[in-house]
């Protein structure tokens, strides 16, 4: 199956459990359609990555082609899209995937309704509680899969461990934006290392793939993550360099958009730890400004680059990435799968800048 037809088979039961719960949402008050709509236009968009991987363990394992499957990889999608609403409301980010974020889109619904009150509580009051609904459903599609209960069970510690893990991860990328700079540059980039690890890797590579391959019964679920684990951090060093040099068309939000937001990854650590007093002066006067213009983006990026960081995360995504190909090799997967493994590998992490 290529990667069209997983998605077109994610897509089919994500849709299909959104419009099961519309009418209830509906029956208790015709005023829940803003959210209805707000979710779907959220879901419309994304790469489907997490069920692609979760896919990729189940058949790499001897899963058939069975719906339920489908249905319960798609689950995380809810859970991708619970966390992308609750990460805009903390970053206070504008737009995702090229549109609103979703707390603007009730803030601009506040504001044009001439309701009393903030139109920003409003706004970050409503995706709250939306992303909180995209938890709940998450779980509810995932345990109504139709999936046989002993498969539901198998996969049900892994389920869990990966939603108490992005959460993890997200209070870490929240503290080491409020906390600033640690005492030394190594200290600062093995905790971004360890937010990308939690937020990221785990929840987006690793846990899927191994979801699948626990759905499937395989016994050897815990030997894929020499493979998920780096490919994941590889993804994420790469969405941190496109979230600072990337284009706003491709990244669905506006060039900068981390740095404004203060994001301490592993790009603006390694710019700290080989920077000189006046670059790091500069750079912790800049970075997490909302309103950062153009010029101070570029004064960033100029940093960012004459440091040596940009050229150190691109060793860091090749060196991650050939760890994850190497360990593809010798994974305990169909012949298959490794080889749709291997074309995610470069997907994820190609360059695009």
């Amino acid at each position: 199956m290529d990667a069209r037809e997983i998605r077109k088979r994610v897509d089919e039961a994500l849709y299909g459990f959104v419009d099961h719960q519309r009418p209830l949402l509906g029956a208790v008050s015709a005023e829940l359609m803003p959210l209805m709509a707000a979710l779907d236009a959220l879901l419309s968009g994304g790469k489907r990555l997490r069920p692609a991987f979760c896919y990729w363990g189940w058949q790499g394992s001897g899963g058939g082609d069975l719906p339920e499957f489908f249905t319960a990889a798609a689950s995380l999608e809810l859970l991708q899209a619970g966390a992308l609403i609750h990460d805009d409301v903390m970053d206070g980010s504008d737009t995702r995937r090229g549109m609103p974020a979703v707390h603007r889109r009730f803030e601009a619904l506040h504001a044009e309704s001439g309701w009393r009150g903030s139109a920003q509580g409003f706004g970050a009051g409503a995706a709250i509680l939306l992303g909180n609904v995209c938890l709940t459903w998450c779980d509810e599609m995932y345990q109504g899969s139709g999936l046989p209960d002993e498969a539901l069970t198998r996969g049900r510690p892994l389920f869990n461990r990966m939603r108490t893990e992005v959460m993890c991860g997200q209070y870490l990328d929240l503290l080491g934006q409020a906390r600033g700079p640690l005492p030394d540059g190594h200290a600062m980039v093995e905790a971004a290392l360890r937010v990308i690890r939690f937020k990221s890797a785990k929840y987006t590579v690793e846990r899927p793939l191994q979801l699948g391959a626990a759905l499937a019964d395989s016994p050897s679920v815990e030997a894929l993550s020499a493979y998920g684990m780096p490919v994941g951090i590889a993804f994420q060093l790469r969405d941190d360099v496109l979230g600072v040099y990337g284009d706003p068309a491709e990244t669905g939000k506006p060039a900068g958009d981390d740095l404004r937001e203060g994001k301490r990854t592993v790009l603006v650590a390694l710019a700290l730890e080989r920077a000189s007093a006046a670059q790091a002066a500069t750079v912790e006067r800049l970075l997490g400004d909302p309103e950062l213009d153009t010029a101070g983006v570029e004064t960033l990026r100029e940093i960012i680059v004459s440091t040596g960081a940009l050229d150190a995360c691109e060793k860091m995504i090749d060196r991650y990435a050939a760890e994850a190909s190497a360990a593809l090799v010798a994974a305990p997967l169909t012949s298959d799968a490794r080889d749709a493994l291997s074309e995610l590998t470069v997907a994820a992490t190609a360059r695009t800048v």
